[in-house]
């Protein structure tokens, strides 16, 4: 097939990688404009872009992907599909239709549920025991065209969302191949979704992963793995931002009603434990601002940690 590859992220690199891999011709692939990045600014192109240009690839950066110009540009190369993976931009009808086998996506998540941005943080946070990757024939909607192939993943115990990225990624990549060989062969049968079994989840910014005690032991543990590694759950200790890396529910600790919630009961060797709304959590990894993520051990051996430290959001320290 005559394929244009339309993605960003890291996510999109491996689904690239395959479809080269399959002997499919790739006329071009569009990312977006190269962005500023880190603390110097200094620009920065695509994971995508990268790849395309190790292989020899023509690439578009359009600003706009519904610039009638581009739109025209794009009719130049006759694709037989547009392949589109975490591009970035809503596609008009005119690119959606241009294709002989139309705009196909892959999206991270069992569709229709969860539909939308951050599907992969949203299921480790969710506390889903499974997950998975569905290629979708693309429609005007936000991921609400037929369904092609599905594909489930089932989640580890401790899952992150940076864990389940690459699993989704792998199996994302390897079920968008087999869905072009089906399309070609014509042995594909399109599902359509059940809006009825809709959900829709919305992005996850910095500010998201600020912690509130005051949540489950739970419910904060899978928080910080579904936050893990972007853009991390954090607190703070004497007005300083703490993040923390890696928790466990605690079974057997009591709930004290003299504590309040962000309390330090407990410091172990290795670890420390902290009240919540329900339950308590013990903190295994942390990273203190301006320092290096470490375990809990090495950082309560620098920082002299005590119970009845109260960890909280930074106006409740002011």
């Amino acid at each position: 097939m005559n394929v244009v590859f339309m993605g960003t992220p890291d996510f999109s690199v491996g689904t690239l990688e395959e479809i080269i891999k399959a002997g499919h011709t790739v006329s071009a692939v569009v990312t977006q404009p190269d962005k500023p990045k880190g603390r110097g600014g200094a620009v920065a192109m695509s994971p995508v872009k990268e790849v395309a240009l190790k292989n020899g690839l023509t690439v578009l950066q359009p600003v706009k992907a519904s610039n009638p110009e581009f739109v025209e540009e794009l009719r130049g190369y006759n694709p037989d599909v547009i392949v589109v993976v975490a591009f970035g931009q809503l596609l008009p009808k005119a690119i959606i239709d241009m294709p002989k086998y139309g705009c196909i996506n892959v999206h991270a998540s069992l569709l229709p549920k969860y539909r939308g941005a951050s599907p992969i943080q949203w299921a480790v946070i969710d506390d889903c025991e499974y997950s998975g990757v569905t290629t979708m024939q693309m429609n005007e909607g936000l991921d609400t065209g037929d369904i092609l192939l599905l594909e489930k993943v089932k989640l580890d115990k401790k899952e992150t969302a940076g864990s389940l990225f690459d699993k989704l990624s792998e199996v994302g990549a390897k079920l968008l191949v087999d869905t072009l060989k089906q399309k070609e062969a014509g042995t594909i049968k399109p599902v359509v979704q059940n809006d009825s079994e809709a959900t829709y989840v919305k992005m996850i910014n910095k500010s998201f992963g600020e912690i509130d005690f005051n949540l489950s032991a739970k419910r904060i543990e899978c928080l910080i793995r579904g936050l893990n590694p972007w853009p991390s759950a954090y607190t703070h200790l004497n007005g300083k931002m703490l993040k923390i890396w890696d928790a466990d529910v605690c079974e057997d600790e009591e709930n004290s009603t003299d504590n309040a919630v962000g309390t330090v009961t407990k410091v172990n060797k290795n670890s420390f434990v902290v009240k919540c709304g329900d339950g308590s959590l013990i903190i295994n990894e942390v990273q203190l601002e301006g320092k290096k993520r470490m375990d809990a051990g090495s950082f309560l051996r620098g920082n002299g940690l005590e119970v009845g430290t109260v960890l909280s959001s930074l106006n409740a320290n002011k």
